[in-house]
Formats: structure tokens, sequence, C-alpha cells
């Protein structure tokens, strides 16, 4: 029997019914399971909702092609659906967990992440998976009986260790945290509602945190070859994308250049998740689990990328870090970028006043360390076009943000 919109399952699948529930107890809803719920709690957030105006690589008034954050969000989920439709995982919560994931992400992209870790380094830093946490489970206050979206735990799990456990069998932090710690939000959480930092999540969190890398090498490629930053001959370089070319090639001749690069982008996205898809049922099949429990207990993910696929997706990764997160243009801007967060920051954790009165509230007498977090949250929460407009109030002038790159044709019409 499938209740409440359900589809089929394999039995080492995250089951809602098995729920661990929520921190405040809820009734069931009699048409929708509980991963269905959060799904659709964080489309109706409004931090879901300031994602529009968030970069992802190119500040969004560049132009209407690029990638904004919401609109990675969406790829994400959908790249996630279909891994975890071929596996037989749980669709709505890998959704959920691929919707929510960038949830914590700063005005400006990494670049106002940096800007705040830097700013908050006295105070505990800034994280944007933490900041996600803090978001779902405490800054969105839109419902009547509590403060966040109030979660399933299974939910939250994947929100925390996507990438993996955050602390190793004897209890320290994990290489990734070892030399910052563990950030404070996600430690209280744990102690109110202990999310197994030691083991991995379940299937459906590590097949969104794949659906993560696919997405983002595929349409980072894509824009930043239509932006011009780079050329498609500079990827000859990286084995996997030649292969691809030449194959386009071979059954293309002549492709004019927009569709040769939608051909890569695409064919990128399918290699990956078909290796995923092939990979990972290697790795189901070896392990055997009998439940989630056992995918959790595993001494390593099971829903992965073949030892070939991984070195494509990190040579991928280098050739972007090199010739598009570090182009002199980009990193232009986002030099420009870092000098209105910290400007905002210093002006805000001076004067709190200037905040908004729900902002400000409470701050009066605070000490410094809570001024600064409820600033940090404050900023994190704005949106490129939101920040701009709160530094021109605040400040004679502004950076310019724009560097206005020449894309390349998208023909809309037979000519």
């Amino acid at each position: 029997m499938r209740h409440r919109g359900e589809r089929w399952r394999a039995r080492y699948a995250t089951d809602p019914a098995a729920t661990r529930g929520r921190l405040i107890p809820e009734a069931i809803s009699p048409t929708r399971s509980d991963f269905q719920r959060d799904r659709d709690r964080i489309i109706h957030s409004a931090a879901f909702r300031r994602l529009k105006h968030k970069t992802q690589v190119f500040v969004h008034h560049e132009g209407d092609h690029y990638r904004t954050r919401l609109t990675h969000t969406l790829e994400v989920s959908q790249i996630a659906r279909a891994l975890a439709r071929a596996l037989g995982l749980d669709e709505d919560l890998a959704e959920a967990l691929a919707l929510s994931h960038d949830l914590g992400h700063t005005c400006f992209g990494h670049t106002g992440e940096d800007a705040l870790d830097a700013l908050m380094a006295a105070h505990g830093g800034f994280d944007h998976n933490a900041q996600a946490l803090r978001i779902v489970t405490r800054l969105e206050r839109r419902y009547a009986g509590f403060d966040g979206l109030n979660l399933a735990w299974e939910t939250l799990e994947g929100l925390v260790k996507h990438n993996g456990p955050l602390l190793t069998k004897e209890g320290h932090p994990t290489p990734r945290w070892a030399g910052r710690g563990i950030p404070a939000a996600i430690l209280e959480y744990d102690a109110q509602n202990d999310l197994d930092l030691a083991r991995f999540a379940g299937p459906e969190a590590q097949a969104a945190a794949l659906a993560d890398d696919i997405a983002y090498d595929s349409h980072d490629l894509d824009d930043g070859l239509r932006a011009g930053l780079f050329e498609l001959s500079d990827l000859d370089g990286v084995p996997f994308l030649r292969d691809i070319l030449d194959e386009i090639d071979a059954l293309h001749p002549n492709l004019e250049e927009s569709r040769k690069i939608h051909e890569l982008a695409r064919r990128v996205i399918t290699r990956f998740v078909e290796d995923v898809i092939a990979e990972s049922t290697r790795r189901i099949e070896a392990l055997a689990p009998e439940s989630v429990a056992d995918i959790r207990a595993a001494p390593e993910p099971v829903i992965a990328f073949s030892p070939a696929l991984e070195e494509a997706d990190a040579a991928t990764k280098r050739f972007l870090y090199a010739r598009m997160y570090r182009h002199p243009s980009v990193l232009a801007v986002r030099a420009k970028a870092d000098v209105i967060v910290a400007d905002l920051f210093e002006a805000f954790t001076r004067d709190p006043a200037t905040m908004p009165e729900e902002w400000r509230a409470g701050l009066d007498r605070a000490e410094e360390g809570r001024i600064a977090r409820r600033v940090a949250d404050y900023i994190a929460g704005m949106t490129d076009t939101y920040a701009v407009l709160a530094h021109k109030r605040l400040f004679p002038t502004t950076p310019d943000l724009h560097w206005s790159p020449e894309s390349r044709g998208l023909p809309l019409a037979e000519e």
C-alpha cells in the first residue's frame, strides 16, 4: 500500500513512515508524507525566495541567462530526483535536501561567505551549511507554533551532513573541521536534537550532494563559455571534457558554437548521472544493506562517483577554479563585493540602530558576540540587490559591480 502520494522505494531508502520525527510534534498530514511537507515548507520560505537575487558566480544583473543561486538550486533538485528515482530512494527527501542545501549562502556568492567568515573570526566564523541550519531551525519566523520550519530529523541530518560525518568515531572533528572546529550553531542544535554527527547521512543526502557537484560542473562550464572567460579549445586539457567535445564533433560536424556549448553541458550531466547510478548500484550490491541504518553505518559513502569520474569531477573543478573563479574580471567584482559586505558589517556592528527594527530588537546592551552574530544573520540573508541598496543608504559611494561580459550569441528565432 502507498499512502499520501508516496512512491515505491528500496529497503535501504529513508522511509518517511519511520521518521524520527520533528523536534516539535505535529499532527500527521492526511495527504503528504513528512518529507513532502518539508519540501513544501522550504519552497514557501522567505530564504528560498531570496535565492532568486543571490549570486552563483556572476552578479545577477550581468545577464538574464547566467545562473543565480535559485536556478542552480532548481538544477540540483532535478538531478537529485533523477538519482533518487533510479536508485529507489525517497525522491521527496532528496528534493527537499537539494532545495535547502544553499539556503545559508550570502549575497555575492562565496565572496560574501568568505568576507563574513573573516569578519566573524573572533565570534565563531561563518559557514553557509551552519547558516542553513540556523535558518530552518531559528531564523524563519512564519509559523504560529515554532520558529524555523520544524523539519523532520532526516531532513536536518541531511542538511548538516550531506558532505559526510562531522565527527570521527572517537568524537573528534573530522579533518575538514579539525582546524577551525565544528560551527557552534551545529553543535548547539545537535545537543538539543542529536544528529548523529559521527555517521554518514542517509542515501538521499548523499545523492543531493553529488547532484550539487554535477550541476555546478555543468552550468559553470556553460556560463563561463557564454561569458567568454574561456574557449572550447581551452577544455582540451581536461580529458573528460575533450572526449565529450570529440563525440559532439563526430555526431554534429560544424555545429554552431552556442549549440555546441549546450551539448557539452547536457552531456556532462548525463555522464555523471549515469556513472553515479552504476557505481552506487555496485556499492549497494556489495554492502547488501537491509535498511537505511546500514547506509549510515557504512565506512564510506554508498552513493558515489566511480574513481574515474571522481577524477573527472576534480579535473573539471580545477579548470573552473583557475579559468573562471579566479579570472581577473570575476576577481575584480569579488573585491568590490567584499568592500560592500565589510562596510555593512562595520556600520551595523558599530550602530545596530541602523538595521531594521526586527533585527536590532534586544541589542541595546548586548555583548559584542551577540551583536556580531545578529549582524551576520542580517547580511547573510540579503540579496545582492538589497545589499547594494543598503550600502547606498549608508555610504556616499558604492562600488560598481558591473563588468559586462560580452555574452556569445543566443539566437531566439530563425533568420
